[in-house]
C-alpha cells in the first residue's frame, strides 16, 4: 500500500523561504558585517535560488531592512505581552517584565540582535533610519508607563533608554549576547530609580 505524501501549501513554503533568507542575513550580518555579506552569500546559506530572492526583495538593502522589521516586531510583540501580563498597576513591575523579555530576546537570537543593534545604526541611510524610529518607540513607551511628575527632566527617558540599549549594544558586539539576562538587574535599577521619588512630594 502507498503512500501519498501531504503536499505544502505554495504559501507555506513561500513564507518558509522568506523566513530563510532573513535568517541568512542575520547570520551573515552578524558573522562578516552587512558591507562584506553578498547576495550570493545569502542565496547560499538560505538554499535558495536568485530568482526567488529577487522575487521577494529587490536587493540587499531590502532584505537587510526586512530582517531588522521582523526582528523588531518580533521583539514588540513579546515586550508588549509581558507587560501586559502583570496585574495592577505597578509600573515598576511591568517595566522589569519588559526588560526581561527583551534581554531573554536578545540572548535567545544574538544573530538578529546584532543585526539590529550593531550593524542598522550605520549600514544603510534607511536602516539608520529605522534604527531611530525604534528608539523613539522605546523612549515613548517608558514616558507613558513611567508615573507622572512636573520635575521629571524633558530628555530622562531618552536618556534611560539610550543608555541601556547602549549597555546591550556593548554586550553584543562583545559576542556576550547569551548573557544578556545577566544585565536585568542592573538595567532594571537604572531604569526605574530615577522615578521613584516622582509624585511623592
Amino acid at each position: 500500500m502507498s503512500t501519498t505524501r501531504p503536499q505544502l501549501q505554495p504559501e507555506f513554503v513561500a513564507a518558509h523561504k522568506r523566513s530563510r533568507m532573513i535568517e541568512a542575513m542575520c547570520e551573515l550580518c552578524a558573522e562578516q558585517g552587512y558591507e562584506a555579506t553578498k547576495i550570493a552569500d545569502v542565496v547560499r546559506r538560505a538554499h535558495v535560488a536568485r530568482k526567488t530572492l529577487y522575487d521577494n526583495f529587490s536587493g540587499k538593502e531590502e532584505l537587510f531592512l526586512a530582517a531588522f522589521d521582523t526582528t523588531l516586531a518580533d521583539a514588540e510583540a513579546a515586550v508588549a505581552a509581558a507587560c501586559e501580563a502583570v496585574s495592577g498597576g505597578d509600573w515598576e513591575a511591568r517595566t522589569k517584565a519588559g526588560l526581561r523579555t527583551a534581554l531573554e530576546f536578545v540572548a535567545a537570537h544574538p544573530a538578529a540582535a546584532k543585526l539590529c543593534l550593531v550593524e542598522a545604526p550605520a549600514a544603510t541611510p534607511a536602516s539608520a533610519e529605522r534604527y531611530e524610529a525604534a528608539l523613539e518607540g522605546f523612549i515613548a513607551r517608558l514616558r507613558e508607563a513611567a508615573p507622572p511628575g512636573p520635575d521629571r527632566p524633558a530628555t530622562l527617558a531618552e536618556a534611560l533608554v539610550g543608555g541601556a540599549v547602549w549597555i546591550v549594544q556593548r554586550q553584543v558586539r562583545r559576542g556576550d549576547a547569551a548573557d544578556a539576562a545577566a544585565l536585568l538587574p542592573e538595567l532594571a535599577e537604572f531604569v526605574t530609580s530615577p522615578y521613584r521619588s516622582v509624585g511623592k512630594r
